[in-house]
């Protein structure tokens, strides 16, 4: 009979390390490891995401996967305090393939440095493109609609970019015209919602 390769005879803690790479490398969301927002490690996955070869995501500043680095900068810091109390962060945002497409992904994260909450992080990565494709929303449209999805208001909204109430209500008011739809539940309808994780912020 053919040996398992994590028989009995191998030593217990390699064979587990080498189950835990297998996982890591397979699995079938994109995983990254990152230090102050630069890529250390990632997986098959996340390569495959985003169209780059592993040597060419690592060691590099997540600022590029991003529409713009104004973006990155407005949503790089966005989970600190969950991150600090020791909480996994997660949200939706659109970012950018090596072949310029825009897509949305839904990101989840967990801090190993609560302390410097983006000192050593992981980060797992859900391609929505399948149910949700992308549409040309501008940088700030996207930004509200990605807060919405976390459950904001549109006075907390406004607090977090920095934009006045009315401002944000604009932009909000110009999610639902282009989306041809009346209030943001039909909003995340209409762009593909995934249900079950978004709570939907009122007015």
């Amino acid at each position: 009979m053919e040996q398992h390769p994590c028989s009995d005879t191998l030593d217990p803690l390699f064979a587990t390390r080498d189950l835990a790479k297998l996982a890591f490398d397979f699995a079938p969301v994109g995983l990254v490891v990152t230090e102050n927002r630069v890529v250390r490690e990632c997986n098959q996955r996340f390569c495959e995401m985003f169209g780059y070869p592993r040597e060419d995501l690592l060691d590099q500043l997540f600022a590029f996967l991003y529409p713009s680095e104004e973006e990155f900068q407005n949503l790089r810091t966005r989970g600190d305090k969950n991150l600090s109390a020791g909480n996994p962060y997660w949200d939706e945002r659109v970012m950018r393939r090596r072949s310029g497409e825009l897509f949305w992904v839904r990101v989840r994260g967990h801090s190993f440095t609560p302390n410097t909450p983006l000192g050593r992080a992981v980060w797992s990565f859900v391609d929505l493109s399948g149910s949700r494709p992308y549409l040309p929303l501008t940088r700030r449209e996207r930004e509200v609609y990605s807060l919405l999805g976390e459950g904001q208001t549109s006075k907390e909204i406004a607090r977090s970019l920095n934009l006045s109430y009315r401002t944000v209500e604009v932009h909000r008011a110009r999610l639902l015209k282009k989306m041809g739809v009346n209030n943001t539940a039909s909003l995340f309808s209409s762009l593909g919602n995934i249900g079950g994780d978004h709570v939907v912020a009122q007015r």
